[in-house]
Formats: C-alpha cells, sequence, structure tokens
C-alpha cells in the first residue's frame, strides 16, 4: 500500500515545516526496534514460538509510551505507524512522553488464561532491560487488558523491585487509576461537544453514528447519551442497528452484556456495515479498527462532522474526499487522546504513590483535553488548514525543538 497513512499526514507537516531532509528523517524513523522470540509451554507440554515486537519510536520529550496487542496481524510496519502515531499524540496533549507500540503476534483466543499469563511474562522477561517506568511504559491495546497489565507488573517487578509505573491501565485496586477504563469515549464525547459549539450547535439536537461497540464504543455512546444527543445507529463486527428517533444506550449496553452483541435489539432495524458509514447523521464516529474510509466508503459518508475515536481510521485518499466534500474531521491523535492522558495521570500516581480520586481524574482530563483542542482550533484558523495538519504541525515542532535542544 506504499506510505502509510500516519507517514502521509507527518510527511505534509513536515513540508510546511520547512526542515532538512535528514532532520525529518531522524522523526520518521525509529529510536529503536525490538523483535524477539517467545517460546513457552502451551497446557498440553507442546512447545510454541511467537514473534513478539516493540517498536520505540521516539523519546525526546520523555519516556516513550503505548500499548501492546495481541492479534495475529502483528508485523513491524503496522506497530511502526502506531508508535509514529503515539509520538505525536503524547506531544499534541502536552504529555512527558514520546512514542512506541509493540504486540505479539498470535490468535489469542486460541489461548488458556494460563498460556496467555506465560506468553505475557516470557515476553516480558525478554524486553525487560529496554522498558520502565522512565524508559518504556506499556498499556492495553487490542486483545489485551487489566490483567495483562497485571502480569507484565508482576513479571517486571521481579527483578527491580515494587514498580507499577511500568505499565497503565492496570486494576484500579492494582495501583490503577480511577476514570481510565471510560476516559478515551468521555475524551471524544468533550471534543465532540466543543467542536459542534463552535458552529453554534448543541448536543441535545444532533443524529450521531458510532461505528464499534467495544471499550471506546461504547463509552463514547454512554457519554454522548448522557448529554442528550441522539445516537441512530450503532454496529460492532457481527452488524449493526438503526433506531431513527435514537437508541437507548444503557438498555444497549445490557442487551450487549447479555447476548454479546448490538444485533437484535429491541425494535431496531439491522443494516450493515457499509449501509451505517452511509447512514444520514450530524456526526459519525469511528470506534472500530483502522482503515475505514477509503475512496469508496468517504464519498458515500452522509455527515458533516467525522469524530476519530478509532486510530488511523481515515486514508489519505479519504481525507481529501472529505477536505473536499466540506466534512470537518477531528483526527484521533485529538480525539482519542483522553486514554493515555488519563494513562500518563495513572503513571504519575503510581510514581508519586499516592492515587488521586474521580473527580481529580476527570477536571485535570478536562484541562488538558481543551488546552490540545483550542491550541489545534487556533493553529487551523491561522494557518488556514484542516485540524489534522493544525494537530501534526502542532506536536511534530514540540518534538523537534526538543530534540534540537538536546542536541540531536
Amino acid at each position: 500500500m506504499g506510505m502509510d497513512a500516519t507517514t502521509y499526514f507527518m510527511q505534509r507537516a513536515i513540508e510546511r515545516l520547512n526542515i532538512s531532509e535528514n532532520l525529518a528523517k531522524s522523526l520518521k524513523l525509529p529510536h529503536r526496534v525490538i523483535k524477539t522470540e517467545i517460546t513457552f509451554l502451551l497446557d498440553n507440554g507442546k512447545l510454541v514460538n511467537y514473534n513478539g515486537y516493540r517498536i520505540q519510536h521516539n523519546n525526546a520529550l520523555g519516556p516513550m509510551k503505548g500499548g501492546l496487542r495481541y492479534h495475529p496481524t502483528v508485523n513491524e510496519d503496522e506497530l511502526t505507524s502506531l508508535a509514529s502515531l503515539m509520538t505525536w499524540k503524547t506531544s499534541l496533549l502536552g504529555l512527558p512522553f514520546g512514542g512506541a507500540k509493540g504486540g505479539i503476534s498470535c490468535d489469542p483466543t486460541t489461548l488458556s488464561s494460563s498460556e496467555l499469563e506465560r506468553l505475557t511474562k516470557t515476553f516480558i522477561d525478554k524486553i525487560k532491560d529496554l522498558i520502565g517506568p522512565s524508559k518504556d511504559i506499556l498499556a492495553p491495546d487490542v486483545n489485551t487488558n487489566s490483567q495483562t497489565m497485571a502480569w507484565i507488573m508482576a513479571e517486571y517487578s521481579k527483578t527491580v523491585g515494587f514498580s507499577p509505573g511500568v505499565v497503565t491501565g492496570k486494576p484500579v485496586f492494582l495501583y490503577g487509576s480511577e476514570g481510565r477504563e471510560a476516559a478515551t469515549g468521555n475524551g471524544v464525547a468533550i471534543v465532540t461537544e466543543k467542536l459542534l459549539s463552535l458552529d453554534k450547535k448543541q448536543l441535545n439536537d444532533t443524529r450521531i453514528v458510532i461505528q464499534g461497540f467495544g471499550n471506546v464504543g461504547s463509552h463514547t455512546a454512554q457519554a454522548l447519551y448522557e448529554k442528550g444527543a441522539k445516537i441512530i445507529a450503532v454496529s460492532d463486527v457481527k452488524g449493526g442497528i438503526f433506531q431513527k428517533n435514537g437508541i437507548d444506550i444503557p438498555a444497549l449496553k445490557k442487551h450487549v452484556a447479555k447476548t454479546g452483541s448490538v444485533i437484535h435489539f429491541q425494535t431496531s432495524d439491522a443494516i450493515t456495515n457499509a449501509q451505517l458509514l452511509a447512514t444520514e447523521c450530524d456526526v459519525l464516529i469511528p470506534a472500530a479498527l483502522g482503515n475505514v474510509f477509503d475512496k469508496e466508503s468517504a464519498n458515500t459518508v452522509n455527515c458533516q462532522y467525522i469524530i476519530e475515536a478509532a486510530n488511523g481510521p481515515t486514508l489519505p485518499e479519504g481525507d481529501e474526499i472529505f477536505k473536499n466534500r466540506g466534512i470537518k474531521v477531528l483526527p484521533d491523535i485529538l480525539a482519542n487522546s483522553a486514554g493515555v492522558t488519563v494513562s500518563y495521570f495513572e503513571w504519575v500516581q503510581n510514581i508519586q504513590k499516592f492515587k488521586w480520586t474521580l473527580e481529580q481524574v476527570q477536571s485535570q482530563l478536562n484541562t488538558f483535553i481543551t488546552k490540545a483542542f483550542d491550541n489545534v482550533i487556533n493553529i487551523a484558523n491561522s494557518q488556514k488548514c484542516s485540524y489534522r495538519e493544525a494537530a501534526f504541525l502542532i506536536s511534530i515542532k514540540r518534538v523537534l525543538e526538543s530534540s534540537q535542544a538536546l542536541g540531536l
């Protein structure tokens, strides 16, 4: 597919910043690439091997930070792109972090809990010298959760001593942070409301469509529903539902907890994923996987605003189409950045060994998100560019200034 979307959007910003080719190259290439072979015993005594990766992209602004995913498609290219996205996201939010991303190419659905524990701990044992609270901090991602993080903390602490700060997204009772689970979704709701209010619009007369009903999608739906928005369609991997007068989100969440999917909910109409993306609405929120908007689907969307709750949902050609159609896109590095922001708060609490209340977390989150949002809007207006270009301009400039001040 040639240049991935992150590199393309980055390239656009770099051209505006007018810097030398070699300096640009230093921003694109990862600081360090770790590839390790993980061998462990299955419950039946059989030996298996998997590839584990950690791409440490940039540490000019602080220790590297990013998720760990378990998925059959995990490879070095995908992780490098995602690690780079983390560098720009943390920079945009003004967090003292750089970017990283890790993964193990495996199908976790075929492994038992004890097998997953051995897989995780073997991987951490291999990379323990290159991670840590002041080097590289891991977090949950696709197919990993707070349990995975607890295992990582246990394995890492074996050699180093008590070290909860090596990971974020831990269980709340085990040095995790209040408000972490719902953070990304709540942040999406905050920026949606802010973006609409720039055009003097309010959530209570806004129709919203959400693709994906996992952690991010469901918490986004809940937060927007509580703020009075009308969520008219949602989907997950099994299919989608549509209700013209708005879906009762708390009831839908109960339905999903019981049945495992949004489909067959009450009196809703069944729709396909393609129909969902083309549903007429005010705000469309992709909250599933990346690469959703290509040339074809970008032409079918029927909305005024797109809020990127997922990472990398828009391909470069989709982005151009949105620009030409006058659809306002709030980019992933701003729209879903509340997750990493609350991860930062968790890390701070771990380092200070002092726990914050949920109110403290929410009020600080609001401050960080609002500041980043205002910053992006101001740059977009003054530079006459898209929100995405503005976000990349701000974040790349910060990393660049730090790199130069530190001495390349």
